[in-house]
């Protein structure tokens, strides 16, 4: 089911959350939170965003493709208390202290790369809507979606300020909509040019498969099905690369793409065959490029596979979904190329994916995880193979580098504590 609006959940309601824990946690939270305002009750509000991965349709959103993806148990929390104004204050673990007033909805080239372009940005998406922001807030944000882990910590952190909105704002959005107003904030305040499928993924909860050929409504369907309880375990490896300075090298996937679509007099590749491809691949290579033309080989074959993937899901049959798993990191290494960038003495990408195929063989799979260049890979592993796969791993990568993942049935959601 995809949710009309955000859910409000109780505290033990949330996947993978005890009551106790959770609370504690929030309480932890909101002590961070600054002075209140003077005249403001101390009256305070939870919200939960989690995390996402990627199973399928590794960059194909951008141009109206397919993709299969999933929200994850690790989340953000935030505490937020209302406040008179139109300021809003944020306090999080790992940035500087920041303050804004939302009745300002001009994007500032200061603040791109940071997250209060997201927070205005989405003031300014509720203006394009034909409405107006809500009065401001200070709120504390603690994350357990590692920034650079491929988990999409920013869709994640959208989403949250996107519920406080609604919450706020007694709007009545949407998860998907609000989706689309967090893709509006990364592309037109932030500075990056993403597609949807991290919001999309983030706001509904569980395995979405996301048709993207109508982009203005794409057509989501949910799909149940918990990889644990048929022995094989979900993971990622963060192989100690981060994502620093690669916005260009994520910028050119689609841009290459397009230019390739252009030749069609079309947008987006979705509109182009693999015949097509081959018709015209001398032009191609001539007016756009080798790299570009690799690129749209591997858009055309990947953005078939997450239904591919979906109706294996369905019928359980767990060993063709698994050889869709490898053939899509296949094509991202061999065509879209986003396994590494730079130093070619520095591939921690390829290293992870060349160990895991190693060690799982036809029984695993492995792919890389999310925009790709750096960060992490993605890996099935059955459960009699886990603590090998976890050993060797962590020899080269380091403790703590492998990480478990569970399914989380819900997205963004406000949280109960009574």
């Amino acid at each position: 089911m995809i949710p009309e609006k955000i859910p409000l959940l109780a505290a033990m309601e949330l996947p993978n959350h005890k009551a106790g824990p959770l609370t504690a946690r929030c309480v932890e939270i909101a002590s961070k939170l600054p002075p209140a305002s003077g005249g403001v009750p101390e009256e305070l509000h939870y919200y939960s965003s989690p995390g996402r991965t990627e199973l399928g349709g590794n960059h194909t959103d951008h141009n109206k493709g397919s993709v299969l993806a999933a929200a994850v148990d690790l989340d953000m929390i935030a505490v937020v208390r209302p406040r008179n104004d139109t300021q809003v204050t944020l306090t999080s673990e790992g940035y500087a202290p920041l303050s804004l007033d939302i009745a300002d909805t001009a994007p500032r080239k200061e603040e791109q790369g940071s997250p209060a372009s997201i927070i205005r940005g989405i003031a300014g998406w509720l203006l394009r809507k034909g409405t107006t922001p809500p009065k401001g807030f200070d709120v504390a944000v603690e994350s357990e979606v590692p920034a650079g882990s491929g988990l999409s910590s920013s869709a994640a952190f959208e989403l949250l300020m996107a519920a406080m909105f609604d919450d706020l704002g007694n709007y009545g959005f949407s998860p998907v909509e609000w989706a689309a107003a967090g893709q509006f904030a990364e592309n037109n305040y932030f500075g990056k040019p993403c597609g949807l499928m991290d919001q999309i993924a983030c706001a509904v909860g569980g395995i979405v498969s996301i048709d993207f050929g109508r982009s203005e409504k794409p057509d989501i369907n949910t799909v149940n099905y918990d990889f644990s309880a048929h022995g094989m375990v979900l993971a990622i490896v963060d192989t100690g690369s981060n994502h620093e300075d690669l916005t260009e090298e994520y910028a050119a996937i689609p841009l290459e793409m397009k230019s390739v679509a252009a030749l069609f007099g079309a947008k987006t590749l979705d509109r182009v065959t693999k015949d097509e491809l081959l018709e015209r691949t001398s032009e191609i290579r001539a007016r756009c490029g080798d790299r570009a033309f690799l690129r749209a080989w591997h858009f055309v074959h990947e953005t078939r596979r997450p239904e591919q993937m979906r109706e294996a899901l369905a019928r359980n049959d767990m060993a063709t979904y698994l050889s869709l798993v490898r053939e899509s990191g296949r094509s991202s290494w061999m065509y879209l190329q986003n396994i590494h960038a730079g130093d070619p003495r520095r591939q921690s990408l390829a290293v992870a994916l060349a160990i895991s195929e190693a060690i799982l063989g036809e029984g695993g799979a492995w792919r890389v995880h999310g925009g790709g260049f750096a960060g992490t890979i993605q890996a099935y592993i059955p459960e009699a193979k886990f603590d090998e796969y976890l050993e060797r791993m962590e020899a080269v990568f380091g403790k703590g580098s492998v990480r478990r993942l569970n399914i989380r049935p819900y997205g963004v959601c406000r949280i109960s504590m009574h």
